[in-house]
């Protein structure tokens, strides 16, 4: 396998996230639907139950990630998957995150997910049945920083069930109304159908 490989410790000591709304200022020129995504996320829905974040993730469909390289032609990218880094553009095709580095620093500031698309809706990568129009998948805070639904955020989320994934789904649950938490229910019994926040799901009901 090609490509350099990441340490944690390295990874760690790389990152210098922006915060939301600086995403939004950097990207207030591009029109493609990109959006917050993963833990900062359900921080900008809950409005509240905030918890420290090491990165930020944002998406965007992939056939138009050349528009978020247009606002930021300052930057460089890299590739990331499987504990390995490659310069832009290698490994793209095989690899859906893109890393922007500051050329000065080696800083990382942002996580790019290129995500697919059919007929101009999201597809989740997990499972390409699960798919709704854009205008479904993004919410926008009062500041009008563009954030994916809890209930896409969280089914990410379950794949790993780390600590933090536990603490964003208690922290997230509350907030969720009943059509939220039914579709995050139907997801998870079709793409992880032992997991466990289904039967705290079913006792919501």
């Amino acid at each position: 396998m090609s490509g350099r490989e990441l340490t944690p410790a390295e990874i760690t000591g790389l990152w210098n996230a922006w915060t939301p709304a600086e995403v939004s200022r950097q990207l207030s020129s591009v029109t493609a639907p990109w959006c917050v995504t993963a833990g900062w996320a359900l921080d900008l829905f809950t409005e509240g139950a905030k918890r420290e974040h090491d990165d930020i993730e944002i998406a965007v469909p992939a056939s138009r990630f050349g528009e978020i390289q247009e606002a930021l032609l300052d930057f460089e990218w890299d590739v990331v998957g499987d504990g390995r880094v490659w310069p832009f553009p290698e490994q793209r095709d095989t690899h859906f995150q893109t890393w922007l580095r500051e050329p000065a620093t080696g800083i990382y500031r942002v996580d790019v997910f290129r995500e697919p698309t059919i007929a101009g809706r999201w597809v989740c990568r997990r499972d390409t049945s699960i798919t709704l129009p854009y205008e479904q998948v993004i919410l926008r805070n009062q500041d009008g920083i563009p954030y994916v639904i809890p209930e896409v955020a969280l089914l990410f989320k379950a794949k790993h069930l780390r600590d933090k994934d536990q603490t964003d789904f208690r922290n997230v649950l509350p907030a969720m109304d009943a059509t939220r938490r039914t579709r995050l229910h139907k997801w998870l019994s079709q793409v992880h159908p032992s997991h466990p926040w289904i039967k705290t799901l079913d006792a919501q009901r």
